[in-house]
C-alpha cells in the first residue's frame, strides 16, 4: 500500500484550532484528517469548542482514545504523579493513540504528512517529530508569519472566537495539567470544584504511595486551597497584573481590553505542553 494522508492535531486551545481554520480557507483541497487526542480528563470547556470548531470545519474531528486509561497507567507507574520531569502522560495517553493511529498506514509505505501549529513567534518550538521516516511535519502558521496576534485574528474573523477557559486558564489539555500556573488552580477548583477534589484525592494516593511530585510544584493542594493561602496567590495575581499594566505598551488598534491569564504571565497556551499539535 502507498499513497498519503494529510493530518491535523487539535488540542483545544487557540493555535490548533486557527490552524485548522487556516488550512481550511487557504488549502480546501487538501483531505485535512482533524483528530484530537482524548486522554478523559480534559476540561467541558475543550469539548464545547471542539464542537465550535466542527462546525466551522464542515467535518468530524476524530477522537482518539488510549487504549489504557490514566488510572490504569497511574497504577503502572506506582501512583507518582506525571511532572515536567516525568511526563508519562505525555507519552502513554497523547503519543501512543496517535502512533497506534498512524502505524499500519505508515509501515505499509503511505506518507504521512502532519500540520502542526506553530507560530511564526516561536522560533525555538518544534512540533511532534516521528522518527518514522514516512511522516512529513509541516508548520503553516510559521510559513506564514502569523504570530499570536494573527492567530486571535483568524479566529475572530471566522468567527469561532477562543476556547472559553481563557478567561482563567493558560492552557488546553488535562483537567489537572501540572503545568498550571498556582492561580489557575484556584480558578480550577472555583470553576470545576469537583474536578478540583479529584486531583486532590489523586494527589493523596500518590503522596501516601511515595511520589516525590505534587500536582502543583512545591506545595500540596490540600495546602493551597487554604483560604489565607487562595488569598496570598490571588494578591501576587493581582499584582502582576498591575505590573504588566503599567509596562506595557497600548496598542490603540486593538479591540482586546482585558488580560487572559497568559497575557498576565508571559506564557502561551500549550509551552511546555503534552499535545501533538503544540508538543
Amino acid at each position: 500500500m502507498s499513497g498519503e494522508r494529510h493530518i491535523l492535531g487539535i488540542s483545544g486551545g487557540r493555535d490548533s484550532a486557527a490552524l485548522a481554520v487556516y488550512m481550511r480557507q487557504y488549502h480546501p483541497k487538501l483531505p485535512i484528517e482533524y483528530f484530537f487526542t482524548d486522554t478523559g480528563k480534559e476540561l467541558p470547556e475543550v469539548y464545547e469548542f471542539l464542537d465550535k470548531l466542527e462546525g466551522f470545519l464542515g467535518k468530524p474531528i476524530k477522537r482518539l482514545n488510549p487504549d489504557r486509561d490514566f488510572d490504569f497507567w497511574l497504577s503502572e507507574y506506582g501512583n507518582f504523579l506525571p511532572s515536567p520531569r516525568t511526563r508519562w502522560c505525555t507519552r502513554q495517553l497523547k503519543l501512543r493513540p496517535l502512533e497506534h493511529w498512524l502505524r499500519a498506514d505508515l509501515d505499509a509505505g503511505t506518507t504521512v504528512h502532519s500540520y502542526v501549529a506553530i507560530r511564526s513567534d516561536e522560533p525555538s518550538r518544534e512540533g511532534y517529530q516521528s522518527t518514522h521516516a514516512n511522516m512529513r511535519v509541516h508548520l503553516p502558521l510559521r510559513e506564514a508569519g502569523i504570530d499570536r496576534a494573527g492567530v486571535i485574528e483568524i479566529l475572530d474573523q471566522a468567527d469561532v472566537g477562543e476556547p472559553a477557559y481563557y478567561g482563567w486558564r493558560s492552557r488546553s489539555g488535562c483537567t489537572f495539567c501540572f503545568f498550571q500556573q498556582k492561580i489557575e488552580w484556584v480558578r480550577l477548583a472555583e470553576h470545576h470544584p469537583t474536578r478540583f477534589a479529584e486531583a486532590v484525592d489523586y494527589e493523596k494516593t500518590a503522596l501516601k504511595d511515595g511520589s516525590p511530585f505534587t500536582w502543583s510544584q512545591g506545595e500540596s493542594l490540600t495546602d493551597l486551597i487554604e483560604p489565607t493561602r487562595v488569598e496570598q496567590i490571588k494578591l501576587d495575581y493581582e499584582k502582576r497584573r498591575e505590573r504588566l499594566r503599567r509596562n506595557r505598551k497600548v496598542n490603540p488598534l486593538s479591540a482586546r481590553t482585558s488580560e487572559t491569564i497568559d497575557d498576565v504571565y508571559g506564557i502561551d497556551e500549550d509551552a511546555g505542553g503534552c499535545v501533538i499539535c503544540h508538543k
